[in-house]
């Protein structure tokens, strides 16, 4: 199935007791299927099949984990916060797997002691307070401020990229207006928050880019960052000779190259296939890269995530096809 995840179809995939029964399970049967790791339950009377389970990313997961939780509280429901409101407003959780849901503590709660929950004692006003199909969770920019002071620096990022796409980004394009508007609001709040992390917060704010398609794209950028690389274009376009337009991931001007994320999913995931098998979609790369090299002259150099997982191994990656930060 596939990797990520809606609302819709997690409430289709989470099964009650009930439900089991009726398909004709007993409660042994049940048990002994969870025993085996045929049947995952995610909370108290909520299950989900395993082969689904383990075709999820992280953010599925999580976002099943939210639902089968929200599906069993009181009435009023709890108010979800940080990486479960995240996976509510479809942001990506970069190599992040949480382990427990996460709600802000209201009105007189105050314990902290109910398995697989994170209660956080946050200031949240009313109108930091959204509905998704029913599921209350903090707002987008909320969400997006939140994970930029708490969550490591590449998943914060991450979100935050992706949030910003939203707002400022048709295509490959960037309106530069909108996202300095939204560079604004964001900072603006959190000159107004005292809290652990706003310090990263505001430079990951600062730093953040929509034109990021993936998530790896926004790691490869930090990272890039870290390494001293200060001249680098991001999203260019490339007119072929029979006026195709190709749009590269990164551009080196200096080492005379083009850099391109090579995320998994361009070669399973049937929303970037175009069902094309991924053979087709290895040739065809082939062709493009030719092409841009015969237009340009720049040669292109691919990564992967295994490659951005740390500074040195990125640093060689770059090294070994010519293409070294200033200096």
């Amino acid at each position: 199935m596939a990797n990520e995840l809606d609302l819709i179809t997690a409430r289709r995939m989470l099964r009650t007791r009930d439900d089991l029964l009726r398909d004709g399970l007993t409660d042994r049967e049940i048990s002994a299927r969870v025993a085996a790791e045929l049947l995952i339950r995610v909370r108290r009377g909520r299950y989900v099949d395993a082969a689904q389970w383990h075709g999820l990313w992280n953010e599925g997961r999580h976002l099943l984990q939210v639902l089968a939780f929200d599906l069993n509280a009181d009435a009023a429901g709890p108010v979800f916060w940080g990486p479960s409101a995240a996976v509510l407003h479809g942001l990506p959780l970069y190599r992040l797997a949480p382990t427990a849901v996460h709600v802000v503590i209201l009105g007189e709660r105050h314990t902290r002691t109910r398995t697989g929950v994170s209660w956080h004692d946050v200031a949240i006003s009313d109108a930091d307070i959204v509905e998704i199909d029913g599921i209350r969770c903090t707002s987008l920019d909320r969400t997006v401020l939140d994970m930029a002071c708490f969550a490591r620096e590449e998943v914060g990022l991450s979100v935050t990229d992706a949030a910003l796409r939203r707002e400022a980004v048709a295509g490959h394009v960037q309106d530069e207006d909108r996202a300095a508007e939204w560079r604004r609001r964001l900072t603006d709040r959190a000159d107004m928050r005292h809290t652990r992390g706003i310090r990263q917060a505001r430079r990951i704010v600062e730093f953040a880019d929509g034109r990021a398609q993936l998530p790896g794209e926004s790691v490869s950028r930090l990272q890039l960052n870290r390494l001293g690389y200060r001249d680098i274009e991001l999203q260019v376009h490339v007119v072929g000779p029979d006026q195709e337009d190709y749009w590269m991931d990164f551009g080196f001007p200096r080492s005379q190259a083009f850099g391109e994320f090579d995320g998994g999913g361009k070669y399973v995931r049937a929303d970037m296939t175009g069902g094309r098998a991924p053979e087709q979609i290895v040739f065809d790369e082939k062709i493009r890269e030719d092409i841009v090299r015969g237009v340009t002259g720049r040669r292109t150099t691919r990564w992967g995530s295994e490659h951005i997982g740390t500074l040195d191994g990125f640093a060689r990656r770059l090294q070994a096809f010519g293409i070294r930060p200033p200096g």
